[in-house]
């Protein structure tokens, strides 16, 4: 009888989410199967990856674009992507495309270092693709690969690398391109007319100043360093233009792909090729702290209703230094020009909406994260690959299971029975040994809850026959909420050769109290005014902290999420912000969080 009415109260609750469940929410990094690379073959280094995003609307639907993936997604939702392998790809693959709908056609220029092709469709859901150009023009005053460190003046390194292609509204055509630690920004007009031939002069249009702009030196929380303490200059990337309210907002990734502050940052004007000027509450795209880190080097859209996202390229590097996926976030330009990507809690769910949402803010859903540090246990493990690795929340640190044998087991203990709404299955490649995709490249597997830890009822499962595909990050939202104290993962198929697993993240709420609002809040600059300590009273119970801040203190629009076991706050709360921009005044505030919600905002302090 006992079970019974267990089993009838995960039933009144929720039924296993599946493709056809209504979804309405998504959770960075984004749900799609990323390719394995090719690359390190035989350095015998083998995972999945995606970085460089473009999104695009284009007639009624989104495709994204992003780094060697021989193919793109499609969405009409920008929830649920489908993979479209092209009729027609370079053989080298495609990096950093510059992507842009204009009629019927879709365009994609890839990243080039000499004359290659321009891809077009006008049937981009079929796959079909076909040349605009066999060969690009030469590249204007282009020296060949190799030879950058014998540049003269009036010329360019090879390229375009990391192209973007803007359209006006009245119809001009420019082209911005360059990734470099040494060499500018460039921009040029384009020959619509002429299958975009170059046309006009190479404009230099900005360089990193990372001697004044804090979040612009390169390395893990902007060290300036490589890890053996090298300094190194930063790098700058991945070009985006978008035109607002007659503002140009010339966007690019800095300083590094390979760390956790790599972020985007815009420079604005009133022409398109310039003089630019660099916006005082830069950067923009910036997440250097929780389970995905970093934001840099992405794309900016509308979607059908109007809402602005933005895209970028979080790290993870656990088994290649370009180990990267795909994230999304709300984005806004307010009344007065400031471009705004909302991170906070950019890796929780968040809603897609329906219609024109004024706030980015309020398409997070609230649903706090239910797993962090709770015991796991696991059917097998590998060697010292053990299961509480999986709500450390950190990527690049995993369980491997003793073989990927269907019926192997993931569970985590939640401490009570709390309100579950969704759950996120975040695998790693340890050495999956496959460089290309193919038919047997999927995973399969279903999640369970229970009360009890003897009882279980399905809540998610994966996709079957034809509808199956690879999931890395596999996000389910639960059709309705499931109370439950025990989540299990129950393995059938994995296409590497091992399962293993570096986060299961449980979303909901426990149902207690908000925290309280952190107190004591202070902000000093040091002597470099790029940097600065925050300090707080820490509060008892929360799970971690968001230190906020921006240059209004009624818009607060940047974000560092720590954990409360954060060693940085061993001896109380307090973080060295090293993001900030000389001569630039500051406001900034912090929030608590724990399983039940977010505390009201602190006291907010001069920076």
């Amino acid at each position: 009888m006992l079970r019974s009415l267990i089993l009838l109260g995960l039933a009144a609750t929720s039924s296993p989410a599946t493709a056809a469940t209504v979804q309405r929410t998504y959770a960075n990094p984004i749900d799609v199967d990323y390719k394995f690379n090719f690359e390190q073959e035989y350095e015998g280094v083998s995972y999945r990856t995606g970085a460089d995003p473009v999104i695009v609307l284009h007639q009624g639907a989104y495709y994204l674009f992003q780094t060697l993936a021989d193919g793109y997604w499609r969405s009409t939702d920008l929830i649920r992507w489908r993979f479209i392998p092209a009729s027609l790809w370079p053989a080298e693959g495609v990096v950093a495309p510059a992507v842009w709908s204009e009629g019927k056609d879709l365009y994609v220029w890839p990243s080039m270092t000499h004359q290659q092709p321009i891809l077009v469709t006008d049937d981009p859901a079929s796959g079909k693709i076909r040349y605009l150009l066999r060969r690009t023009p030469p590249l204007p005053g282009a020296v060949p690969s190799g030879s950058e460190d014998r540049i003269k003046p009036g010329q360019v390194p090879a390229g375009p690398w990391d192209p973007d292609v803007f359209v006006d509204d009245d119809g001009g055509h420019y082209l911005y391109w360059n990734s470099s630690n040494v060499f500018p920004l460039y921009g040029m007009t384009l020959d619509a007319k002429n299958r975009f031939a170059y046309k006009g002069d190479t404009h230099a249009l900005l360089t990193l100043h990372p001697d004044i702009h804090g979040w612009e030196r390169f390395g893990q929380d902007h060290s300036g360093t490589l890890p053996n303490g090298t300094p190194i200059a930063p790098f700058m990337e991945g070009a985006w233009m978008n035109k607002v309210g007659g503002r140009y907002y010339l966007q690019y990734g800095a300083p590094g792909t390979e760390y956790n502050a790599y972020a985007t940052g815009v420079y604005v004007s009133d022409r398109p090729l310039g003089p630019f000027t660099y916006a005082p509450y830069n950067p923009v795209g910036y997440k250097p702290g929780g389970f995905v880190q970093g934001a840099g080097h992405g794309s900016t859209f509308q979607d059908a209703q109007g809402n602005w996202w933005n895209t970028g390229t979080p790290w993870i590097g656990a088994n290649w230094t370009f180990e990267r996926r795909v994230g999304l976030w709300p984005a806004a330009f307010a009344p007065d020009g400031q471009m705004m990507v909302s991170t906070r809690f950019g890796d929780f769910p968040h809603y897609v909406p329906d219609r024109r949402v004024a706030d980015p803010e309020a398409l997070f859903t609230g649903w706090m994260l239910l797993s962090y540090r709770a015991r796991a246990t696991a059917s097998s493990t590998l060697g010292d690959f053990a299961a509480d690795r999986v709500t450390d929340e950190n990527p690049r640190s995993f369980w491997v299971a003793a073989d990927a044998r269907p019926g192997q087991t993931l569970t985590l203990d939640l401490g009570a029975e709390k309100t579950v709404r969704a759950v996120q299955v975040n695998f790693a490649d340890y050495k999956a040994g496959r460089y290309a995709d193919a038919p047997d490249i999927y995973t399969a597997f279903k999640l369970e809850a229970s009360t009890d830890g003897t009882h279980w009822s399905p809540i998610a499962e994966t996709e079957t026959g034809e509808g199956r595909r690879d999931r890395p990050n596999a996000y389910f939202e639960l059709p309705a909420p499931a109370r439950a104290r025990y989540i299990r993962y129950v393995h059938d198929h994995i296409g590497g050769a091992h399962l293993a697993i570096s986060d299961l993240r449980v979303f909901g709420s426990a149902g207690g109290r908000a925290p309280a609002a952190p107190g004591r809040i202070a902000a000093v600059r040091d002597a470099d005014p790029r940097d600065a300590r925050i300090s707080w009273t820490l509060v008892p119970g929360a799970v971690g902290y968001n230190v906020r801040w921006g240059i209004r203190p009624d818009r607060l629009a940047l974000t560092y999420q720590l954990f409360a076991d954060d060693p940085r706050l061993a001896r109380g709360g307090a973080l060295d912000l090293r993001a900030l921009t000389k001569g630039q005044g500051y406001y900034v505030a912090v929030e608590a969080f724990d399983q039940s919600g977010v505390s009201k905002l602190s006291k907010v302090v001069r920076m």
